[in-house]
């Protein structure tokens, strides 16, 4: 967490319930530093878009303070906190050009002509879409459309900007795209940015720092790197990327490394995510590119049984039958000295500790 000095919109013990009863959001402390980009990532329905909409001022708070830019905007209606939005919808007129779209919001803050024409030219340049400045939105792609709804929402140079979901209509290859256009944007116009998908890789790919929200608590709070690296419970650790989720008992342990009896007899070295006590139950959390095949000198050396082979182009997915389970996955690079096994053939697989963490059961 930043200090309130350094916090450019911060929740202070916010709630939010639509009943009286149900919290949807649950005591959130939450800072998000000045030209930040900040997601808040989770399931449908773990309260990060709620907590986007009491920001925005579409919803109220039930309890608690959201600050901007150290003031309380509780109070404060919607059009008076400037804030930009992009939704996944885009919200464009359609009977507007694209120009005319970007002038909108200008001329409701009735600034004069000279100064409209020349920030709707400057946005237009911004998403590079100065070409197609007279086309109406049915005559742009999706990408198109989207780079309008985020030139549009920055048109009145906000200090903070929200995003809904805004790529989710989009395919696979334009969404991925689109990100590394935001993420550009907001590194080049360093715009106080509060990003909600619930897509992972989104998630990891654009942001300074990540909210995984689950049930209306934040999990965690960290860059993407230590999310995916660290994860702090085993809820971050299945819903950020893939792990492959082994139940145990500990054994022992030394320091911040233990030894775990998985619950079919197996004993694996891993690295024990806090102080556990021999007895005490715990989720393995193991990526499937950190587990090889035909190892060295691995902490960890098993021989499974091999189960399926899936080629997915830069790699194949290895499906084995080890610690009782039938879909403990194994990544591998796709390169000419990769050789794909064959079921029910017999292979030794590996892993260091370091590489398995310990965790709270879910």
């Amino acid at each position: 967490m930043s200090t309130a000095k350094d916090a450019y919109v911060r929740f202070h013990d916010v709630q939010k319930s639509y009943d009286g009863h149900h919290l949807v959001v649950k005591n959130l402390q939450l800072d998000v530093r000045e030209g930040e980009f900040m997601t808040l990532l989770g399931p449908s329905g773990s309260g990060k878009t709620t907590c986007l909409m009491m920001l925005a001022g579409f919803e109220s708070v039930s309890a608690g303070e959201i600050y901007l830019d150290g003031k309380p905007i509780g109070a404060l209606p919607t059009h008076k906190r400037n804030i930009g939005m992009v939704f996944q919808n885009y919200a464009l007129f359609p009977h507007l050009s694209i120009a005319q779209n970007l002038a909108f919001p200008l001329q409701v803050q009735r600034l004069g002509r000279a100064e409209i024409e020349q920030r709707v030219n400057r946005a237009l340049d911004m998403v590079h879409l100065r070409a197609m400045a007279e086309r109406r939105p049915a005559q742009l792609s999706g990408g198109q459309q989207q780079r309008v709804a985020v030139a549009r929402a920055l048109i009145f140079e906000p200090k903070l900007v929200l995003m809904d979901e805004p790529l989710g209509a989009l395919d696979k290859q334009l969404r991925e795209q689109m990100q590394y256009e935001i993420k550009r944007l907001h590194d080049r116009l360093g715009i106080t940015t509060v990003y909600v998908t619930h897509d992972q890789g989104e998630a990891l790919t654009m942001s300074d720092r990540v909210a995984v929200f689950n049930d209306g608590v934040i999990q965690q709070l960290a860059s993407p790197s230590e999310l995916y690296e660290m994860p702090a419970n085993a809820f971050v650790a299945q819903f950020i990327g893939e792990n492959n989720r082994i139940s145990g008992t500990v054994r022992t342990r030394e320091n911040d490394r233990c030894v775990i009896q998985t619950d079919s007899g197996e004993l694996v070295n891993a690295l024990a995510a806090r102080p556990w006590s021999s007895g005490e139950r715990v989720s393995l959390a193991l990526r499937p590119e950190r587990v090889t095949l035909q190892p060295g000198s691995d902490d960890n050396s098993f021989e499974v049984e091999v189960c399926e082979v899936i080629y997915h182009g830069d790699h194949l997915r290895t499906r084995v039958r080890f610690a009782g389970l039938d879909d403990f996955v194994i990544k591998t690079p796709n390169t000419l000295a990769c050789t794909p096994h064959l079921p029910g053939q017999r292979v030794r697989i590996g892993w260091a500790a370091q590489d398995c963490r310990a965790l709270a059961p879910a």
